[in-house]
Formats: structure tokens, sequence, C-alpha cells
């Protein structure tokens, strides 16, 4: 019997189990401790709780797996990258493959990240779907939808981006029948329409909000993620038009003065936070684990769980006097129980730091960190806006260079030299945005639109990646996945 998995056992599994009850004839009474769709979907309560689940796809696993955004997205776009590849101590072969660049179909990293990806849009969907249905506040209503299709449209643009051609499914299947759900691969213009389609939609969501609504999808989040799209899909006028909404239209976004608090938890969702998926500290069920401070496990001086960089050369573009080097690395720390500073010792680079919880006590338990994952920043508005008039007017702008030097003004070192050609200028705004963003999973991403060669030319450069080739600007559709669909085509070279 085939396993189910992915987007398909989230269907299955309640069409499965309606089946059973309308099997049992003598079943005349609805049970009072099952609550199916028909019951549900009802309240603005409902509604909320509708939602706030789409929300809790970033964050968590059913199966209790790293969370998409805790940990299982940063495996496959940073040490797919130049930027990590795994620690020593990790044996698990599929994350090593993924360092190495030698990972195939039957990756279950690969296979997870799809399966969390289309999760979410599951629970997006099915809140889409039923929520105008429900008799409440109107404005409360379209909003929640909205929100909806914000994470959607997120979900979506990880898969295209990943993997190319997906499938794109919009409504939550109510067929019994398993054949009537399979389904092809969809075009990535299609995809990419959709994507836009649900943005533009969610740009009507609120600037702001107050109480426990913070950290919810507003239409900033929405304008700035249109604009990552635009950009991806190198349309940069309407790039620049989405970023300028951002930037001027009343949303109060700044950079942080101090580097330093884009990544502390007495600071999440401030100023510099367009968007972020929210973790919190040591609240147990409630809560979901951000895996991503395990860099920072005990004041041993052994090798660490997470992954670390190939070797030196990530740490050494940052110069002395760079202020984002201290926050986005560590080789010692101070232990306050002995009152002494452990140094760390080995042949890598030091150990990352931007998800480290400095608010726990002891400092050494961090499995479940209070730093939120940061999706959309304003220094990435700042540099896209830099990048699409670079490319717009064919040279640099003075706009350009101020939006870029804003960045190194916060970061402590001098402005970019002015008279640089287009394709100069482009690179500085690459290489600044790799080091603002290290652990943030937009290097990889960043890599394959510069173009087909930039990644493989990347890669190439560490010994361990030296397997890299052009398949590597996608992954590979989880084998498993086309097991169960018949409809589903492999990426070429997998």
């Amino acid at each position: 019997m085939k396993k189910i998995t992915s987007y398909k056992i989230i269907i299955l599994t309640g069409v499965l189990a309606a089946g059973t009850l309308i099997s049992c004839n003598k079943l005349t009474e609805n049970p009072s401790s099952i609550i199916v769709s028909s019951q549900f979907y009802k309240t603005t309560s409902d509604a909320v709780s509708a939602v706030n689940a789409v929300y809790s796809t970033l964050n968590s696993d059913p199966a209790a797996d790293f969370p998409l955004y805790g940990r299982q997205l940063n495996l496959l776009v940073e040490n797919a990258s130049d930027n990590q590849v795994y620690s020593p101590s990790n044996t698990n072969p599929d994350v090593r493959a993924l360092g190495t660049e030698t990972y195939i179909s039957s990756n279950s990293r690969v296979q997870k990240v799809w399966q969390q990806l289309y999760y979410g849009i599951n629970r997006a969907n099915i809140a889409i779907d039923n929520i105008p249905a429900i008799q409440m506040d109107t404005v409360l209503r379209a909003r929640l939808v909205r929100e909806s299709k914000f994470v959607r449209a997120l979900l979506y643009f990880n898969l295209v981006r990943l993997y190319g051609d997906v499938p794109l499914v919009l409504h939550n299947p109510t067929s019994i029948d398993v054949s009537q759900l399979t389904v092809g691969r969809t075009p990535s213009a299609q995809v990419y329409t959709q994507i836009i389609t649900d943005l533009q939609d969610a740009t009507n969501l609120p600037k702001s909000y107050s109480g426990a609504d913070i950290g919810r999808a507003t239409g900033g989040a929405a304008h700035t993620l249109l604009a990552k799209v635009y950009l991806t899909q190198q349309d940069w006028t309407d790039a620049l038009t989405q970023l300028k909404d951002v930037i001027n239209g009343g949303y109060g976004y700044s950079l942080f003065p101090n580097y330093y608090d884009a990544f502390q938890k007495a600071t999440k969702n401030g100023v510099e936070h367009i968007f972020s998926v929210q973790f919190e500290t040591n609240l147990g069920a409630a809560n979901s684990t951000q895996f991503l401070s395990e860099s920072f496990t005990s004041f041993n001086t052994g090798t660490f769980p997470i992954d670390i960089p190939a070797d030196s050369s990530v740490y050494k573009l940052f110069s002395a006097a760079d202020k984002r080097r201290a926050v986005t690395f560590y080789s010692s720390v101070y232990n306050a129980a002995t009152g002494q500073t452990v140094v760390f010792n080995n042949s890598y680079a030091p150990y990352f730091n931007k998800f480290v919880d400095y608010s726990l006590s002891p400092l050494s338990i961090q499995v479940q960190s209070g730093i939120n994952y940061p999706v959309l920043r304003y220094a990435d508005v700042l540099l896209m806006y830099a990048e699409a008039q670079n490319e717009i007017n064919g040279a640099p702008t003075s706009d350009a260079y101020n939006a870029l030097n804003q960045v190194r003004q916060r970061a402590g070192i001098p402005n970019l030299t002015a008279g640089l050609g287009q394709s100069d200028f482009r690179d500085s705004v690459f290489l600044e945005r790799r080091k603002e963003f290290i652990q943030e999973g937009h290097r990889w991403f960043d890599l394959v639109r510069q173009g087909g060669t930039v990644l493989v030319d990347a890669l190439h450069k560490l010994p361990a990646k030296s397997a890299a080739s052009s398949k590597n600007n996608l992954f590979p559709i989880p084998l498993v996945e086309i097991q169960l669909d018949s409809k589903l085509t492999q990426n070429p070279g997998y």
C-alpha cells in the first residue's frame, strides 16, 4: 500500500473519514465529540481560528518536524547556497547532500518542504473558500480572506522558485475518488499570475495592527512581497511602483538604528519588520520550535548541530568595521554561570548568531528561541529599490545610491563609491544582500535569479560544492509525489 503524503494527505484524510461515516447506515445522529466542516465555519471565532491555522503552518509542523520557517526552508536555500554546508556532527545523509549539491529526488528534506508548502496552501484554500459564507462583520471577513491570500501567495512563491512548474491547487477538493485528486504541473507563468492576483487583493489589508493582532500580514507586507515577485520576473517597472508604495505609503517602516535590534526578542515586530513568522520562548505545546537558534546549545567547545559555513569565506566578507559581523556570527560568549568567556575553537568560521535568544536563562537552552523569522525587512525594500532603479535606468541613479548607502551606513561602513556602471553596481547590490541577509533564506534565490550559471559558479568556489551543475537551479520534484501522482513529471537532470 502506497504511503499518502504531501498536500494529498490533507485532502484524503478528511475525505476517507467522511466516507467511513457515510457507509454506516445505522448512524443517525451527529457525534457530539467530533466537529466536521459542515458544523464549522459558522461564527466569527471560527473564521479567526481558520486563519490562525493558516499562519501556524509557517512556524509548526503536524508531524513535529522542523517548522518551515524554523529550519526546514533554511536547509534547502542556505545549505544549497554558498553560505552554509553542514556541521561535522551532522550525520543525516540528506542534509549533507544538500550541502554538497548531491541531493536527489528521494531526499527527505526536499520532500518535506514541498509537503509543508502544500499543507499551508490547503489550509489557506479552506479559509478562502469558507469564510465568505460566514455571517459576520464584513470588514473583518474581507480582511481574514486577504490574510489567507497573502500566505497562499507567499507559499506558492516559494514553491515556484524552488521547483519550477508546480500544481496550482486553489480549492479543497471534495471528491472521494483518489484518481481525481491527481494533478499535473501548472506552467510557472500561470502560477505567478495567481500569486500576483492574491497579493493585489492583499494590498488592501490594514497598514498596521494592535494588541494580539500584531504580526499579521499587512498591506505593506503585500506590496513588499509583490515587489519581490516582480523583481524575480525582472519586471523592474512594476517592482519599483510597489516599492515606492512601501516607502512613501505611510507605513512607518525604517531601519533600526542598530542592526542588532532586527534579531532581538525585545524589538520583534518593530519598525524594520514588515512581515515576520512569529516565535515565542518556551511555551511548550502552544509554541512552535525555532531550531535556527541551535547554533548555541551549550558552552562546550565541540561541534554543533546547526549547519555552519563551509570555510571562513563568508565571515571574511565583512570588514572589521562592519557592525553586522558581530551580530551574524560569534566565536566566543560569556558564561554567567562560571564568570568565564568561552572561546569556540574549530576549523570552521564562527557560529551563526542571529537567532540565538539571549533573553533565555540559562543561555544554553535554545530549543525554543523567541526570535521571530524576518521574511520581509525594510532593508530588503531599500536594496530591491536600488536594484530596480539600476536596471531601469541602465546605471545607478542617485536614488539607487541613497537606498543602498542607507544599509551600509547602518552597518557602519563607508558609502559605495560613486560613478559605478550598471554591472558593477548590480554586483555591489548582491554582495550587500548577501552580507545583510545571511541565514534569512535569500541567498539561493538571489543566485538563481542572477542567471543560470551564477549559482553554479558561486558554488564551485567551495570544495564541498564541486558537484553543482545547471540542474541545481531547481530542486527535484519529490520522488514520492511522482509515485503517487502519475501526472507529475520530473525536473531535468534528476
